[in-house]
């Protein structure tokens, strides 16, 4: 009975590790929404409803504020715009129109609501992130968007030609390491020539058409616990994802 116990509890261990690693080989293929929802008087409101629009899909994302009035909308899609809506029973509605969202982004926003019937006066706050530093970024990474991807010219069609908008790239090889040192991940998935076979950085060619690549991320040193086992950079690319309206390329 000794022995059977000890095995049972063997193959446990041995499946909790082994589920363990394939979930941190997995890229960030989503981004993020959190923030806090307060009245007037600077209150935080629990309860209050938060609901996400992806405005080209007409995808919805919806929760409801914890009793400090923080929320948090996890593995949404990335792009847009969204239009942000925060309500409650007895508040007048806020929403934040025309949001945008990079590849693995975790976008913090503040709601203020009116209580019914009160009329205020208009507060105009001006200002901006600075989109190098500031305190949501994780570590050197460059961003290349849906629109940046369309708009680069791309000569021998492959992942290199966008690439290089990294300051820290030189072909494949990024902050001077060998490209067997980068990490490529498409969706989550893992795209190295590990085998090194031949000398560029995928085995063959390209594992995927650069027409369905959605958006790009290149990460040198990312604080981000989810992102690992590279020393040169992380490449993490997700892929197109349709929307309501019929287009071609």
């Amino acid at each position: 009975m000794r022995k059977l116990i000890t095995l049972m509890t063997f193959m446990t261990a041995f499946v909790l590790l082994s589920g363990s690693n394939a979930v941190f080989a997995q890229g960030v293929t989503t981004s993020a929404i959190e923030g806090m929802v307060f009245d007037y008087n600077n209150v935080p409101i629990p309860n209050a409803n938060v609901v996400a629009v992806h405005e080209p899909s007409g995808t919805r994302y919806g929760t409801v504020t914890r009793e400090d009035g923080r929320f948090n909308l996890p593995n949404v899609r990335t792009g847009g715009p969204y239009t942000v809506t925060a309500s409650h029973v007895g508040f007048e509605s806020d929403a934040i129109a025309d949001l945008r969202l990079a590849l693995g982004e975790s976008r913090t926003l503040v709601f203020m609501l009116v209580e019914t019937g009160m009329i205020l006066d208009e507060v105009v706050v001006l200002g901006r992130i600075d989109p190098i530093m500031n305190a949501d970024r994780t570590g050197a990474a460059t961003n290349l968007s849906s629109d940046n991807i369309r708009q680069m010219p791309t000569i021998s069609r492959t992942i290199e030609d966008f690439t290089r908008m990294s300051p820290l790239s030189n072909g494949s090889s990024f902050a001077g390491r060998d490209n067997r040192f980068n990490n490529y991940t498409i969706d989550g998935n893992i795209y190295n020539n590990n085998f090194g076979l031949g000398s560029a950085q995928f085995a063959g060619s390209n594992p995927i058409s650069m027409d369905a690549i959605e958006e790009i991320q290149i990460n040198i040193a990312p604080f981000d616990v989810r992102q690992g086992g590279f020393t040169g950079a992380n490449v993490n690319a997700i892929t197109r994802s349709g929307t309501n309206q019929y287009r071609a390329s």
